[in-house]
């Protein structure tokens, strides 16, 4: 089975956390700090936090800049339920906004969403594609909002060579087992605001400043969400090799793009000249005459031993959300759930993985085309 996403662990990467399980700090040690430096290097930003994983990261951003009960924040309904749901837990009220065909927020409807209740939008960078930040931002001044870019997907990716990561108040990213570095689980806010990383580093352990010896204070409230020492190791190791990642991924997507152009009964998602992708997911988007046998298709390319998967149920149908907010209907993010499948792409596969998923795809979506929808 050729997943749609995959960690790379080498002998550097195992030689890394070894190192750290025969040292005297598993956690609390120096390794954290580290690899909070190499972020900020990396990244081009003045501070990084890491968390145990990147739901934690987005609590403590949306936290510790007052995002609370009764606020509203508009946001994306195509991602991960994390990005709502920790909106949720502070008593703040998500406000979905409809995306582009993209799976990114279109930033033509956010003004029509803003009320005096709202805080912050929080645009998500779907699959490493960035959004729009430039024209979010403008609305954000505007309106004297907050912007937390949601790039959970977007580690590595960059508008006119500069990172995502450095356009917004606050940015998170997520170092789980298939973005493109890992961690295992992990997460990390990074910002250049001083007062934002000091409550985040108090917010993600009991909210505790150290003094002198056995002297502690408790200053605000927080939760253990620290990361390991071994996967701050990990961190490090693997961030060594995030370029030579990304750029594996762009070749096997460039490769599909190549191979699907012009396809009649899909689509692919075009990257702008000016972005770079961390290409954390390859989208298709079907035809509507193919939304409905698409479960077919799904269970076709899966029996063939393509791992696809689908990205994602828009948020407000999860029977959570339709019990609290009600029943909402954006037509592009329903339309887009209907169509999109991401098919493998990542670091560990070749060209001849990356060929046999395309001609599989390509034949049993041939295979369906004559069972489309009745309209």
């Amino acid at each position: 089975m050729i997943p749609y996403s995959c960690q790379s662990i080498n002998q550097d990467d195992i030689d890394a956390v070894t190192t750290v399980l025969k040292s005297t700090h598993l956690t609390q040690g120096k390794e954290v700090e580290l690899f909070e430096e190499d972020i900020c290097t990396y990244i081009n930003c003045k501070h990084a936090v890491v968390f145990n994983s990147a739901t934690s990261a987005l609590l403590g951003a949306y936290a510790v800049c007052g995002i609370g009960e009764g606020d509203e924040v508009i946001t994306s309904p195509i991602s991960f339920v994390a990005t709502s749901n920790m909106l949720t837990a502070l008593g703040a009220k998500p406000v979905w906004c409809d995306v582009k065909l993209d799976g990114n927020i279109d930033e033509r409807f956010i003004k029509r969403l803003i009320t005096p209740k709202t805080k912050a939008i929080v645009p998500v960078h779907f699959g490493g594609n960035p959004v729009n930040i430039h024209a979010i931002n403008k609305i954000a001044k505007e309106y004297n909002l907050l912007v937390i870019e949601d790039g959970a997907h977007a580690f590595g990716s960059s508008i006119d060579g500069k990172k995502i990561g450095t356009f917004s108040d606050m940015s998170i990213f997520s170092f789980h087992a298939i973005k493109p570095i890992t961690t295992g689980e992990g997460g990390c806010v990074v910002t250049d605001n001083a007062e934002f990383a000091k409550r985040l580093k108090l917010f993600r352990s009991h909210g505790i400043v150290k003094k002198k010896l056995y002297g502690f204070d408790m200053v605000m409230l927080g939760h253990n969400f620290r990361m390991t020492d071994f996967a701050a190791a990990l961190g490090r190791s693997q961030l060594r090799r995030i370029e030579s990642f990304i750029n594996k991924r762009e070749h096997i997507a460039l490769y599909y793009d190549e191979r699907f152009k012009g396809n009649r009964l899909f689509s692919t998602i075009t990257i702008p000249k000016n972005v770079r992708s961390s290409r954390h997911l390859y989208p298709i988007v079907l035809i509507p005459q193919l939304q409905c046998p698409k479960q077919e298709i799904f269970e076709h390319l899966v029996n063939s031993g393509i791992g696809v998967q689908v990205h994602y149920k828009p948020i407000y149908q999860n029977s959570y959300y339709k019990e609290k907010f009600g029943d909402t209907h954006l037509h592009v993010s329903d339309d887009f759930y209907l169509s999109e499948l991401s098919i493998p792409c990542h670091q560990k596969m070749s060209i001849d993985d990356a060929k046999f998923v395309a001609d599989t795809l390509l034949q049993i979506v041939q295979k369906f085309s004559h069972r489309g929808c009745a309209f």
